[in-house]
Formats: structure tokens, sequence, C-alpha cells
């Protein structure tokens, strides 16, 4: 039991005494660690002086590489794939004439003489279109915000037409329904149906355009410029209802004239003397446009453009007859004289001396407070009366009921079966200041 234990101790004894040695063998000199730092941080400093370089031989080697990459591909004949220095191009397109206005949901978008869109092919250089083509081009017609371009700008690029472009809303049909692809021949293509599925106050401008471009993809030879209408808005359908026409026909209620708005203080005012269309307008103007203006109470400003729209009014080839007694007047829509019988001769306007004159404005004062009385006829073939000459008729006295207006002169002679002429009345004693 004694060598048991004797052998024991020894064993350990041993044991510790190895792991001691491996100890000390494990841990390095001093001179070691000053050797070994020394040479890391030598190293380190060289890779630090080697890396600029090696840097910069990478970068002119990868340099290099992209510019000989660039010559075999420009130096490459396929159209597809030759680089072309970008230069400035000579091809544009244009709208052939400006938008009619204004434009409404739903309604045919038209240019100002109300005929289909046209989209032309121009050389800017030459200043004529391009009708020889060698194929057709496919046209796209696109809504552009109306803020584009910036500053009136008439130069700008193809991308940045294209991130002016204006697209639906969510959950919204696309904007533009009808013919919005189409295929230009011979320099000219036209867009027969087109218009709005929705307004324009939804975006910041609150203003469209509408743009024609080359279809993406479609057309491979220089860049033809895009072509832009002027900005406008677009208003919903049922501002349709309250729109001003142009011109305004006879029939129109007097609603439709520019400065009178539907069941505004002006509508209300002419609609209580018996003012309903704009014939009933213009023939008091004719007869006493100093009662007229009286009614509506218009400054002088909203008076022209007012009564400037309403004289853009046809006329049509109508004519009406009123039967007095010795006397019959033959007039135009608006009670302007065409001629007279008397005593069973016909006269012209510039036949009548000046009792028959007198006689005659009096049957028409008579035909304007009696007009379920006039009769309609069909033109001047009808009378056998050659178009009178311009000469006006004075008035005896004012209308029955309006005794306080000032005697004023009676409506041209002469006027246009087709239209209203421009400079009618201008000249006419009284009627100068008040009436035009």
């Amino acid at each position: 039991m004694a060598a048991k234990r004797l052998l024991n101790g020894y064993g350990s004894e041993d044991d510790q005494n190895h792991a001691t040695e491996k100890r000390i063998r494990r841990l390095p000199s001093f001179a070691t660690v000053i050797r070994e730092a020394v040479t890391a941080k030598t190293l380190q400093n060289f890779c630090s002086s080697l890396e600029p370089l090696i840097r910069r031989v990478v970068r002119e080697e990868v340099e290099q590489g992209l510019i000989e990459g660039a010559r075999s591909i420009h130096s490459y004949k396929s159209p597809q794939l030759q680089i072309q220095a970008p230069q400035s191009s000579t091809l544009q397109l244009i709208f052939s004439k400006k938008l009619s206005l204004p434009i409404f949901t739903g309604s045919k978008i038209e240019d100002e003489e109300n005929n289909p869109l046209q989209v032309l092919l121009i050389d800017t250089n030459m200043g004529r279109t391009i009708a020889s083509l060698p194929s057709p081009i496919k046209i796209e017609i696109v809504v552009i915000d109306g803020d584009f371009p910036s500053d009136d700008c008439k130069d700008w690029t193809k991308s940045e037409f294209d991130s002016s472009l204006v697209r639906e809303r969510a959950g919204k049909r696309p904007l533009l329904a009808g013919e919005v692809l189409l295929m230009l021949r011979d320099g000219v293509v036209t867009i027969g149906d087109l218009s709005f599925t929705d307004n324009s106050s939804w975006i910041r401008s609150r203003n469209f355009r509408i743009g024609a471009r080359v279809a993406p993809g479609s057309f491979g030879g220089e860049r033809i410029k895009e072509a832009l209408t002027e900005a406008f808005v677009v208003k919903d359908h049922r501002g349709e209802l309250y729109k001003k026409h142009y011109p305004p026909s006879l029939n129109d209620k007097v609603w439709r004239l520019e400065k009178i708005g539907k069941d505004g203080a002006f509508h209300r005012k002419l609609s209580e003397e018996g003012i309903d269309t704009v014939q009933d307008f213009l023939k008091l103007w004719v007869v006493d446009p100093a009662s007229l203006r009286r009614i509506l109470g218009l400054s002088d400003k909203m008076w022209e453009g007012t009564l400037k729209h309403a004289r853009t009014c046809s006329m049509g080839n109508k004519l009406y007859l009123y039967r007095g007694s010795p006397c019959t007047v033959f007039m135009n829509p608006i009670c302007q004289v065409v001629g007279a019988d008397l005593n069973g001769m016909s006269y012209n306007v510039n036949e009548l001396n000046e009792s028959q004159k007198a006689y005659v404005e009096q049957q028409v004062l008579e035909a304007y407070k009696n007009w379920n009385s006039v009769e309609e006829i069909d033109g001047l073939s009808s009378t056998g009366l050659a178009p009178p000459i311009c000469e006006p008729i004075q008035l005896s006295r004012p209308m029955i009921g309006l005794e306080d207006v000032p005697p004023v002169y009676h409506a041209e002679a002469y006027f246009q079966v087709e239209s209203l002429p421009n400079d009618v009345h201008t000249h006419f004693i009284g009627w100068n200041q008040n009436a035009t």
C-alpha cells in the first residue's frame, strides 16, 4: 500500500514537470517579439506603398479595354449595333392648325375650323411638308403636361418629351380614346376620332397638351421631333351644357352669348323683357340699341364683347315679310330692311325717298311689336328685289312704349345674307357711342 502511494506520488511530480516545460517552450523570447513586430510593420508599409500603383495599373488597363471594345462595336457594320454621335434633326411633326376650344370630356377634338386634327411631317430647314417617304411611319398621339416645355422652350430632347407624358389616374381609362396610333403617309395623317376621358383638374398645371411622336421602336432613322399643341383645360362634359357657341345661331338661347351666364343676373333681366334667343337680342339691338343696353347695364368692355359675339351669328337665307296698309316691308331675321312694296310698286331701299323711308320705318317698328304676324319667306329670289346698297333709314320716332329713348337711325339697309357685316352700324348717328 505504501509502495503504491509512493508510485503515485512520483508519477504526479513527473507530470507537473512536463507541463511546466511545455509552458516555458510556448512563450517566445523578447527578441523574437521585437523581430516579428518590425517585420510586420515593414510588410504593412510595403503594401501601403504598393496599393496606389496597383490601382493605377488596373484602372489604365480597364479604360484601355473599354476604349478598344467601343472601337470594335463602332466599326461593326450591323446598323443595330452601330453607335452614332448625336446630331440635331431637321425633321419635325407639327399640328396643322390650333385646337377648337373649349374641350370637354367625351367630345370630339377638332381644329379651330371644326375639322379633324392633322399632323404634318416637315423639314424645318426647307419649311415644307415632306410628301415622299420610303415607308409609312407609325405615329402615336399622347397627352403631355401643360407646363412642358418649361419657359416655352422650343428645343427639347426625346427623353424630356417622354418624361412629360401624362398617364391616366389609377383605376381610370386611358386619357385619350379613339385613334391614338396612326400611319403617316405622304407627310400627313388625319386624326378622325379623338376625345378625352378625364378632365385636367387633377394635375398640378391643370392643363394638358396633345403631343404626336413616332411610336417607340417603329422607326430606325434619324430623330423626328415631336409635335405639341397649345396648353388647354379639359372640362368635365357636364360643363358642355353651358358652353358658348362659336358662332351662335339665331335660335340659340341668349345665355350662349359671351358675358351672359345661364340663370345669371343678365340672363334674368333679358328674360323679363321677353328676350330669350340670340335672334331676340339682335332684333332689339337693330331697332333700339339704347334700350337693350339699358336692360343689361353692362360696362363698355362687356357690352362690346357680347355684341361682337352676337354679330358673328349666321343670318341664313330667310327673309321676313310684314304686311301693312298700303305698305309691305321685307326684312332679314333681325329687322334689317331689305326692301318694300308701296301701292303695288317694289322698291329697293336706295329707291325710297325720305317720306317713304319714314313710313317704312314705322312699319318695321310695328313688325317688331307684332313679330308673330310676320311671314317667313325664302331669300331674295322670292321677292324679286335686288340686293340693296348701304343706306340708313332714319327713325321718325322711337317704338311705342319707349318714348323716353332719343331718336336713332334704323339698321343699315345693306346686309349680307350669309353673315352680318363686321362694320354694320358703325357710321350711324346716335349709334356710334352706345351700340358699338
